[in-house]
């Protein structure tokens, strides 16, 4: 039952990618992140109080709350980035970076926790970073879509930052999860990211813009947020069931949701190249579950 739980968390996270690039088309990232934000908060904190641990708030330690903190201003930059990036780039490029936050992870997890850093996650690594340059390459020839023309390689920096400090956020969490029940711990990272998200949305003066969100543009921002909340909730519901290693990997196959999804739905070109690259993304994933 665990793995359904976790196999849902992948398909609500991928599906998340693709009805945020739907409705931030029109909208400013950062206003479309803060919006998105606040739906996640509700789904959050619901979780909290559906475990009852709400009381646990009382009983954190000052260190444990500095590291909770530092890692929702990591998420928070990491959602900003990664929205920044799928308003200019192609859904399945942008996925492809995001999930090599596994190896920054890995990296950032031997040099900060010393955590083991063997021949397997060495593989897997080198597995991820070939699949993503093969995600990346395009065929000779082939056409940039209007927001890559518009902006050059401006989304593979936005993309790569939310890597980074989505791994950063990782190795943050870890520190400031302990002796904390992880849906509170979840629960007020998120609201650190709820404060970030519409600090920059005020610092650039992009708040007036929100009466000019259309209707449709509203729905998918909507539901990228719902998709995300139900996503935590099957992942950290799996969490409780399963083996944490194994649903955390399940969960980083989202990639192939999000690829499919684009392909169909918003009609992103697969080449050989980038089907190659998301099977070897996928092995690299898989190859750490073994």
């Amino acid at each position: 039952m665990w793995m359904i739980f976790a196999l849902c968390s992948a398909g609500f996270a991928g599906a998340t990618a693709i009805l945020a690039k739907i409705g931030i088309k029109d909208t400013d990232s950062n206003l479309a992140t803060a919006i998105r934000t606040v739906v996640i908060v509700i789904f959050s904190w619901l979780m909290v109080f559906i475990v009852g641990s709400q009381g646990g708030i009382y009983r954190i330690e000052a260190k444990t709350l500095l590291f909770l903190v530092l890692s929702g201003i990591a998420t928070g930059a990491s959602w900003l980035c990664y929205f920044a990036a799928l308003r200019r780039g192609e859904v399945s490029r942008v996925a492809a970076i995001d999930k090599s936050s596994i190896i920054f992870t890995m990296l950032f997890a031997f040099l900060v926790l010393g955590e083991d850093l063997g021949v397997r996650k060495l593989i897997s690594i080198a597995l991820i970073i070939i699949g993503t340059y093969l995600m990346l390459e395009r065929k000779k020839g082939e056409v940039e879509n209007e927001g890559e023309k518009r902006t050059g390689k401006a989304w593979m920096l936005y993309a790569f930052g939310s890597a980074i400090f989505a791994s950063l956020t990782a190795v943050l969490g870890k520190i400031g999860i302990d002796g904390v029940e992880s849906n509170l711990g979840t629960a007020i990272r998120t609201v650190v990211v709820l404060m970030m998200a519409w600090i920059m949305v005020f610092v650039s003066k992009k708040q007036y813009e929100i009466k000019k969100i259309d209707k449709k543009s509203w729905l998918f921002i909507c539901l990228s947020g719902i998709t995300t909340g139900l996503s935590w909730l099957c992942y950290y519901r799996a969490l409780q069931m399963g083996q944490a290693g194994i649903v955390v990997m399940i969960d980083k196959l989202s990639i192939v949701v999000t690829a499919g999804f684009s392909f169909f739905i918003l009609k992103e070109r697969m080449t050989r190249k980038s089907v190659l690259g998301i099977l070897l993304i996928t092995g690299g994933i898989l190859w750490l579950l073994i």
